[in-house]
């Protein structure tokens, strides 16, 4: 018994001991008794959304300063004192987001300064195409003009649609030209450190699909991966392959683009993923490939060290996010040319409203919530109701005597692009929370139109919110002059169970489905609702109309224009929103924001009720075809086993 014991004793360890004996993998480490060779560091950001300037941001209660491109270009420094071959990359969307965006197209102030901070390689990402063909085509002919020094510019799935005969529209042909004469490419190589390495851009799926007006069309990213990847290897001989992706990852992996291009291209080393915003405190390791991000508006610089093994394949040493904040000193150098930039904004920009960059239009005795926040909670929301009001007032304003009342204003969360914080409201945080596009008189701003909906419509609207929203985050609209209520938790687009009108006297109304009711929106927005029905697989329908019901083909005509005093310029939505901040009542000469705004409403109420009459009562047309389909098949099932039994007796 004891010498049985031993026995058993003994194979144990042996066991052990071969185990220990067998090559170790973990994810971003090398495996035990691979030999790493020379090592190579990449410093990278992305979307990085025109944040020359340091931001606030609230945690814990507490407002602090984060960003800044003069402390963004430290931090670089620091990093290249210590690895000098370092690369510098960015995945796109540099532009877009702070007021420094309305220089885009005639100074390019984003790729002049990156290349004055040392960018290597960057790509183009879906906001670098708000202001349409044209836009791009004039930054990157100013940017090249300028004989500044330019980061290269990789960009591998783009194509310039033609017409039936063959020519390309003028401003794709404009385009075209400028991306030549900048020298736009594929891909990059670039030897360093002792190895050759090969840096490519994408432009995913999603992404591709937020910049409509473009006039461009992006190939499949994973088809065009796979082909650049083995340009790469099999020509090229590249030691070490980077993707630039302006794709994003996702915590739902189905959706997860850059996770997917992972796995089917499985010969990338590093996916730097913009697009998405996201903060990866560790990267995701898929196969051999490292995805990393580094949240956006220049909060973090990332900072990857790898080295390559024996077999050629490339392991992770180290990675971290470094915040860029007031611990860091700011660069002299590029302290001045922001300063320079900043000057241009106002005399180019803010002069014609007859605004300051800095000046306080009102003050806020509270924080609205962070823009991230607000995205991910599918709930009512104070900015989302501070915005949707200026709408409102801002057509009332510019219409004067002739002002034709308007039912409803609609503001997608996809356009707030930056919140506020408890104290002075500036000119240029309000031109950055509603940054986006540009209008029919080529300035930046989207401006706002004026369309009509029947009620079944505004309906709908709300089911869009309850329903598409959860498959496309961009779509939760919040709403003036429309409450509902809607469980998440019935039947897709029968979640909406309850939905009226409030007048601005605070009285409630029925809506009625087949009247037109006057619905103030971006251009942006607006046009963008044909994607509804895409969503909803047609189960949803909005289309916007004239006051006599008539489909409307062409948004721009419907652009409301301030004509008081003389005037005659489109109503910007930052600029709605800036004259509604200024209107509040003062105090020590100053508006103030009131206190409605530190509460919701009502306007959008979640019920998460799971009890069987929650689920199924107020059934919409949908729904009981839904429900009548089920009955029918739960019929023919029970006719079929009572057939069968029968045959067996």
């Amino acid at each position: 018994m004891a010498s049985g014991s031993f026995r058993s004793l003994l194979f144990c360890i042996l066991g052990v001991l071969l185990l220990l004996l067998q090559p170790i993998y973990l994810p971003g480490s090398r495996a035990i008794g691979e030999t790493p060779g020379k090592a190579m560091t990449i410093l990278f950001t992305h979307d990085l959304h025109d944040h020359f300037l340091p931001a606030k941001l609230e945690q814990d209660g507490v407002i602090i300063n984060y960003g800044g491109y003069a402390r963004l270009k430290s931090a670089i420094d620091a990093e290249k004192m210590k690895n000098p071959a370092a690369l510098v990359l960015d995945a796109g969307d540099f532009s877009m987001g702070t007021p420094f965006q309305t220089l885009f197209q005639s100074d390019a102030p984003e790729l002049r300064t990156m290349g004055q901070m040392g960018y290597d390689v960057v790509t183009l990402g879906n906001h670098e195409y708000d202001y349409r063909a044209a836009g791009l085509a004039g930054s990157l002919n100013a940017a090249r003009q300028s004989r500044d020094p330019l980061p290269q510019i990789v960009q591998s799935n783009v194509t310039y649609p033609a017409n039936p005969d063959g020519s390309l529209p003028p401003s794709l042909e404009d385009l075209k030209e400028a991306a030549r004469d900048y020298g736009i490419k594929e891909y990059m190589l670039i030897d360093r450190g002792g190895f050759r390495i090969g840096v490519f851009g994408l432009m995913g799926k999603e992404a591709a699909s937020n910049a409509p007006m473009s006039g461009v069309k992006f190939v499949d990213q994973l088809e065009n991966a796979g082909r650049i990847v083995k340009l790469l290897k099999q020509q090229e001989n590249a030691d070490l392959i980077v993707c630039l992706s302006h794709s994003g990852t996702w915590a739902e992996r189905s959706q997860s683009e850059d996770e997917s291009l992972a796995q089917k291209v499985p010969e990338i080393d590093v996916i730097i993923s913009g697009h998405t915003h996201t903060s990866l405190d560790r990267p995701v390791i898929s196969g051999r490939t490292i995805i990393a991000s580094s949240g956006d508006s220049c909060k973090n610089l990332g900072v990857i060290n790898i080295s390559q093994v024996s077999d050629g394949t490339w392991q992770l040493e180290s990675y971290r996010l470094q915040q860029i904040d007031d611990r860091l000193p700011e660069d002299g150098h590029i302290s001045g040319i922001v300063d320079h930039y900043r000057q241009q904004v106002q005399a180019k920009y803010f002069d014609r409203f007859d605004l300051k960059y800095d000046q306080v239009l009102a003050a806020a005795p509270f924080s609205f919530q962070p823009v991230d926040q607000i995205i991910n909670q599918h709930a009512e929301a104070t900015l989302g109701n501070l915005i949707s009001d200026a709408y409102i007032y801002a057509v009332m304003q510019a219409e004067g005597a002739n002002y034709v009342p308007v039912d409803a204003s609609i503001v997608p969360v996809g356009t707030i692009r930056g919140s506020f914080y408890a104290g002075a409201i500036t000119a240029a945080d309000a031109f950055s929370a509603s940054s986006l596009g540009t209008g029919a008189d080529q300035m930046p701003g989207y401006p706002l139109i004026t369309v009509y909906l029947t009620g079944k419509e505004l309906k709908a609207a709300c089911e869009v919110d309850a329903s598409v929203s959860p498959m496309m985050r961009d779509a939760q609209l919040f709403m003036s002059g429309v409450n509902f209520n809607f469980n998440p938790n019935r039947l897709p687009f029968n979640r909406v169970v309850q939905t009226s009108l409030q007048r601005p006297d605070g009285t409630v109304e029925e809506i009625n489905d087949g009247k037109l009711y006057r619905v103030a929106a971006g251009l942006y927005s607006a046009q963008m609702l044909s994607v509804v029905g895409e969503k909803s697989h047609g189960l949803l329908s909005l289309v916007p109309k004239t006051r006599d019901g008539i489909p409307i083909t062409d948004f721009e005509a419907h652009i409301v224009n301030d004509t008081t005093g003389g005037n005659n310029r489109e109503v910007k939505e930052w600029l709605a929103l800036a004259r509604y901040l200024q209107s509040f009542a003062q105090a020590d000469g100053v508006a103030q924001v009131p206190q409605y705004y530190n509460e919701t409403h009502g306007r959008k109420v979640v019920d998460n009720s799971r009890h069987l009459l929650a689920l199924i009562s107020n059934p919409n047309g949908i729904a009981l075809t839904a429900y009548a389909g089920v009955i029918v098949l739960v019929t023919l099932m029970a006719i079929i086993i009572k057939v069968a039994v029968r045959k067996k007796i």
